[in-house]
């Protein structure tokens, strides 16, 4: 299936199925509640190391790694999952083909960068002119970022130079070989590329849209509905989460290996240089931060119409004190 097509494909049947399908088990009385969540191996989705440090007292969290934003979201359309760290736009687009989600809470602020070909052809953004960049999915923030900073910079997207898409973990490989002369992704792709000096970082996402939302955590809407207090339990455990890799960079990164799969070093880098690079303070879900993203959409051809933002949104757990 093309890329772009895979998010509108049976809007209405898979929201049948996501609505009437199995993808909670049965459960006796006492006994945890199992919550599949959907990843990708990025910096954006440190939070998923709340698997491993979070002792939840009715929830089980499994994590379920993909590669590619396809694959998560053909998964959660499916319920195979029960929910997802999905870039803005991807949520925005399935909620707008009637699959039943709710964001519950912002996976992080900032964190992506533009990287482009070490050989000093490339040095300030008007350069990106005739040029191939990749993004890994036509519904990202990345893209978003990526015709904003253009346009801003007297340049075209859609004629001056080619975009492409491209799963995560192949950039840096094409970078590598010439196939892209840049790219536009979440880390630690950028500092990969850097630690392999094969890249150079030409711009963070944070200086071209401050305290941007990016990855947002999209929860099935009937475990929601069904299952408030195991919700609330899985949020706060996230934000506790997020409280420890702002307060604990280098232990975060050494302890990421297992969830995300990149080296310390990598992931320590893109938490502290600089230490604004990606944030994980602030990850209530606002209206104000979707709406923008939403204007955003509307402008640069990714969405046609709006959805209903206060029926999306769910900030009830994020906005409690536990």
């Amino acid at each position: 299936m093309n890329r772009r097509d895979f998010l509108i494909s049976g809007g209405a049947a898979l929201a049948a199925t996501a609505l009437s399908g199995p993808f909670f088990p049965a459960f006796a009385t006492g006994k945890k509640l199992t919550v599949k969540i959907g990843y990708l191996p990025i910096t954006d989705h440190l939070l998923m190391l709340a698997a491993e440090r979070e002792k939840f007292p009715n929830v089980t969290l499994e994590p379920v790694k993909f590669t590619s934003w396809p694959e998560i979201t053909e998964a959660l359309k499916a319920g195979k999952i029960d929910g997802a760290f999905l870039l803005t736009p991807m949520g925005i687009t399935l909620r707008q083909k009637g699959i039943p989600l709710k964001v519950v809470l912002l996976g992080h602020r900032n964190g992506s960068v533009i990287t482009v070909k070490n050989s000093g052809e490339i040095n300030r953004i008007e350069d990106l002119k005739g040029k191939i960049i990749a993004i890994p999915s036509p519904f990202s923030t990345h893209n978003i970022l990526l015709r904003k900073v253009l346009t801003e910079h007297g340049i075209n997207p859609a004629h001056d130079l080619k975009i492409i898409d491209m799963a995560p973990p192949e950039m840096v490989v094409a970078l590598a070989t010439g196939r892209i002369h840049g790219y536009i992704v979440a880390e630690p792709f950028g500092a990969q590329a850097e630690a392999q000096k094969v890249g150079k970082i030409l711009a963070l996402s944070k200086d071209i849209w401050h305290d941007h939302i990016c990855c947002v955590l999209n929860l099935q809407e009937k475990l929601v509905h069904n299952y408030p207090g195991e919700v609330q339990e899985l949020v706060a455990g996230f934000q506790r989460t997020a409280t420890f890799i702002e307060a604990e960079p280098v232990l975060a990164a050494k302890g990421s290996v297992k969830i995300l799969g990149q080296k310390a070093e990598i992931v320590q880098h893109v938490l502290t240089s600089p230490r604004d690079r990606i944030s994980f303070l602030n990850l209530t879900p606002a209206k104000a931060d979707f709406a923008a993203t939403q204007d955003y959409m509307i402008k640069f051809g990714i969405a046609k119409e709006k959805i209903d933002l206060a029926s999306y949104l769910d900030d009830r757990f994020a906005r409690r004190k536990v």
